[in-house]
């Protein structure tokens, strides 16, 4: 897979220029969101978590959690605790904002943590979610065996993350309003012109939905599967330890 940087300019790992980019850009990062998704992203996460629905998940882990929308929506499935780990310090500071507002403090905390370099003990989730975290993993195998390391035996991993389309006409416009709309607007309410380009890189690097596939049965799951959405823009993938 080619590793695809947010700053070209710069030799620090994929890692740290994450991290900078999603401290940079979040002030702005949920009413961007929101206006380049067309809010089709609350439905693409209301879909993933109704997947954990018969696990009935006690504790869950949110990978990549931002600030927390993916562990706000898993509220419903009445876990007793969602933990969620990112490595921008800006993401989660607004995280841990809007869920005091929510008054979900008790129920969801939020950490600074290495998606790759987990710091839990084997076999400690019930469920894992990954909401458009896992293409920004500097290693994708590595993170995914980590995953399953602290997954729990006969636990479910739900992964949302976006995807390319392949028939005509969606594959045309999805590509030119990535390509272009998508910087052009990252640019205009963003401080960091290069993170809204480094989306559309970063989304045509990631492996096809076969191949990654692949990657989370080689790691050990079972039972993987894709589930396309919205013509194919967004895909979750499934799999059980």
């Amino acid at each position: 897979m080619t590793v695809v940087t947010p700053y070209k300019n710069q030799a620090t790992s994929k890692k740290v220029q994450v991290a900078s980019m999603f401290d940079n850009i979040a002030p702005k990062y949920d009413f961007l969101n929101q206006l380049l998704s067309l809010g089709i992203h609350k439905g693409w996460r209301k879909k993933s978590i109704n997947l954990l629905k018969e696990q009935n998940p006690k504790l869950i882990l949110d990978i990549a959690t931002g600030t927390g929308d993916f562990a706000i929506e898993a509220i419903k499935l009445n876990p007793e605790k969602i933990i969620g780990v990112d490595i921008s310090e800006g993401m989660l500071k607004l995280g841990v904002e809007k869920i005091n507002k929510l008054g979900l403090q008790n129920k969801i905390e939020l950490k600074l943590g290495d998606s790759e370099n987990l710091d839990f003990e084997i076999n400690t989730f019930d469920a894992i979610t990954v909401g458009f975290g896992v293409r920004n993993f500097e290693n994708l195998e590595k993170g995914i065996l980590d995953i399953y390391r602290v997954l729990k035996t006969d636990g479910k991993l739900v992964i949302l993350e976006f995807s390319k389309p392949k028939n005509f006409p969606i594959k045309q416009v999805y590509n030119f309003y990535f390509k272009y709309v998508t910087p052009f607007i990252g640019k205009l309410f963003s401080k960091d012109n290069s993170a809204y380009a480094y989306l559309p890189e970063s989304v045509n690097a990631f492996p096809s939905e076969e191949k990654f596939l692949n990657i989370l049965s080689e790691a050990g799951f079972k039972n993987t599967k894709a589930i396309p959405l919205t013509f194919g823009i967004a895909t979750i993938y499934v799999g059980i330890k």
